[in-house]
């Protein structure tokens, strides 16, 4: 799983001139209403937490080489089932990360019927959790492994993590861990870090709530700062130029982006993207 910052300049498309304006939003029908708090609560019963350990961070020239999942169950805050494998690959160029040598994933384990297993593992699944979820749910669909229409969840972007536990608005799971008194063995190894937010859910009193704000729509949103104004952005979690290039910019829902210190706008989906 990848984590990287990047550090905070500011918003230069903040820079024209013209006032800054907050989130509109639209006029909605019942018949469009996103779901209501008590059906997101309903409908994430049962979490699949997942890893990805990969040979590189390009989905169309590179390939993962392990994949480690726990089933979870929410209510009992107990673990039903746990898996992790690797899949045969060439070369691995991050090697030097994950430790996992090519020569390694070739030898002989039964990694075809994992595969069955895996599936097995996400049919029974409500939804599926992962610390960067946009960089392990690209691989789904990819060479070996299945695809997947459930819904994920994001532990670093979506869940907003209690204030007393002091973490950065994107915490890495070492931090996350630490920060509910786990502690670290190891790291950049599949299931290693599926046990680690497996045992942060474990302690987590107010999960339901933490996984239904988490589970709430979202859409990147641009923060209307200025260049004495993007502490507040960078404070708020909006990193700079990543996706969009020249702007501080973040995924938030309707309800947390009313409840930010500055204004706020959609990103323009034609507006260019940081490669």
């Amino acid at each position: 799983m990848e984590n990287q910052s990047v550090p905070g300049q500011l918003d230069l498309l903040s820079l024209g001139g013209g006032p800054p304006f907050p989130v509109s939003t639209p006029h909605v029908t019942p018949q469009s209403l996103p779901p209501s708090a008590a059906d997101r609560a309903a409908a994430a019963r049962t979490l699949l937490i997942v890893d990805t350990e990969t040979t590189g961070l390009d989905p169309q020239l590179d390939h993962c080489l392990e994949v480690g999942v726990i089933l979870f169950d929410v209510s009992s805050r107990q673990v039903l089932a746990q898996q992790s494998f690797l899949l045969p690959v060439e070369a691995n160029a991050a090697e030097a990360i994950n430790r996992i040598p090519a020569s390694t994933t070739t030898l002989p384990q039964p990694w075809r019927p994992a595969l069955d297993y895996l599936q097995s593992l996400l049919d029974a699944a409500d939804v599926l959790v992962a610390h960067n979820a946009a960089f392990d749910r690209q691989w789904f669909g990819r060479g070996h492994l299945p695809s997947t229409e459930k819904r994920w969840l994001c532990s670093m972007e979506d869940i907003r993590w209690p204030a007393d536990r002091q973490l950065r608005s994107r915490p890495s799971v070492r931090d996350l861990a630490l920060a509910y008194e786990i502690p670290v063995w190891a790291a950049h190894r599949a299931l290693t870090d599926c046990i680690y937010l497996a045992e942060v859910f474990r302690r987590c009193d107010d999960l339901e709530q933490l996984i239904e704000c988490g589970l709430e729509p979202r859409q990147l949103m641009r923060a209307q700062v200025s260049y004495d104004e993007r502490h507040l952005a960078r404070d708020a979690g909006f990193r700079w130029n990543e996706p969009v290039k020249g702007a501080w910019a973040r995924r938030l829902s309707v309800r947390e982006a009313s409840r930010l210190d500055f204004p706020v706008v959609p990103v323009d989906p034609e507006l260019p993207l940081a490669s």
